[in-house]
């Protein structure tokens, strides 16, 4: 699509918004139930797809996307007319008589960037929170998930017109373009590297942002901890869709005491989840393309591999690797893994673990598997992170009651459920003041008797 199309789609977009369509509770109802059927009607298609981009299984296709969007999107339907409804405040004394409330309203034309680790659910689930609180959306997929993509434009296309909800295909150039538009409103999933050009880009309008980005999410592992269960989630988190998961467990930081034990467990638990030959296992996904799988590769260090390390090239396939003794220095721990490396470092006190969990950028998510709620209750205080589990990993983003997002240098606000609908809503503070009664207090000349009421009432 060229610039001057891109153009003329968000002023179309505008002048749609501009005409009060998108406000009706009913209407947005009405478009959320359109869009439950479609991805109902073309999950084959969405299945399909996800396993030519990312060779996910369809029972992980389900669970960890179509699924999600049509939970969502389930949300949405029964609570928008309590999310959508004005909220009366009380009002000070000070401004009898009348009535105050909190009125939401949508941006108004509002991008979504996905990325293309998720790329169906991470495209539609923002967008369905955006279309709950009534704005318009121009949808911008990711150019390395191309299959997935173009159902997403068939998709949307069957079920709302371009001046409604559009999808821009393309890379680099489109990004750039969509960029350079005025928007009311970005939500950006993806790298921190192009989150950095999107919050840029967004300063030229003054536009608000909302960044999902990542980070390198700790996953500690304490010597009260349930051994077996630990590893058995850890395993599950870290190599659910081949390591490829913006809130996977990117490091152990394990007690030493337990350290030999765990990484028992865990070889165990990849043969037991995985098989004995992951390369062979239909149901393992593959790296996203050659460029990610030979950055992956370069991570390796070949010594100090206890577990995996094989790879395929022909099928983008790399085992799920275990890695220790690793230090902070190392360079797997120098950037965010998103793969299928589990680099496992030691420590001896909780204490050494929140002082360097902090020492590096705030992830957006921390793990911590322990028997000790002091120890758990003081992590959770003490680290600054995203969101996160307690004995688990990755759960915490599949719920529609809690918000997900990042912070700090993981992101910025957060969407799901009443979260996404707020990231996607401006809410007006409106008095209605009343004509029957004016106080003469707030007038010029002012009065001594004035002031003194004025002191009554604001105090």
């Amino acid at each position: 699509m060229t610039e001057q199309e891109i153009n003329r789609l968000v002023s179309i977009q505008r002048r749609y918004f501009r005409t009060g369509a998108t406000l009706s509770i009913e209407g947005r109802l009405d478009a959320l139930r359109r869009l439950y059927a479609a991805v109902s009607q073309h999950e084959g298609e969405i299945c399909q797809a996800l396993k030519r981009d990312l060779g996910k299984s369809g029972f992980e296709s389900y669970m960890c996307e179509t699924g999600m969007v049509l939970e969502e999107i389930s949300y949405m339907i029964k609570h928008l007319r309590r999310f959508a409804a004005e909220r009366t405040v009380p009002t000070p004394l000070a401004q009898f008589h009348s009535r105050s409330f909190v009125k939401p309203s949508p941006y108004g034309v509002v991008l979504i960037m996905s990325p293309w680790n998720y790329p169906f659910m991470l495209t539609l689930s923002p967008l369905v929170d955006a279309l709950a609180a009534g704005n318009t959306a121009v949808v911008k997929p990711s150019a390395y998930s191309p299959h997935t993509s173009q159902v997403i434009e068939k998709l949307l296309r069957q079920c709302f017109p371009a001046h409604y909800v559009a999808v821009v295909t393309g890379g680099r150039a489109e990004n750039t373009c969509l960029l350079g538009e005025h928007f009311d409103y970005i939500f950006f999933t993806g790298s921190q590297a192009v989150g950095r050009e999107v919050m840029r880009s967004a300063a030229e309008h003054l536009t608000p942002v909302t960044l999902e980005l990542g980070g390198k999410s700790p996953c500690i592992v304490d010597e009260t901890a349930d051994i077996r269960l630990a590893a058995r989630r850890i395993v599950f988190g870290k190599y659910l869709n081949c390591g490829q998961t913006c809130v996977a467990p990117d490091y152990i930081y394990c007690h030493r005491a337990v350290k030999g034990q765990l990484v028992k467990e865990i070889k165990k638990q990849i043969r037991r989840q995985l098989g004995r030959e992951p390369l062979d296992n239909p149901n393992y996904g593959k790296i996203i393309n050659e460029k990610h799988f030979d950055r992956l590769l370069s991570l390796m260090e070949e010594k100090k591999i206890v577990c995996g390390g094989r790879s395929d090239r022909e099928s983008l396939r790399i085992e799920p690797t275990v890695m220790e003794p690793v230090s902070f220095s190392d360079a797997v721990m120098q950037e965010e893994i998103f793969g299928p490396i589990l680099p496992i470092l030691v420590f001896d006190h909780i204490g050494e673990v929140i002082r360097n969990v902090n020492a590096m950028p705030h992830p957006l998510a921390l793990y911590i598997f322990t028997s000790d709620k002091r120890a758990a209750k003081k992590v959770l205080a003490r680290c600054g992170f995203g969101g996160g589990c307690v004995n688990d990993t990755i759960i915490h983003l599949a719920t529609s009651e809690m918000g997900f997002g990042g912070f700090g240098e993981s992101g910025m606000g957060a969407y799901h459920g009443k979260a996404g609908f707020d990231t996607f809503t401006h809410y007006k503070s409106i008095v209605d003041k009343k004509t029957w009664l004016d106080l003469p207090m707030r007038y010029q000349p002012y009065r001594r008797i004035w002031e003194r009421a004025v002191r009554l009432f604001l105090r």
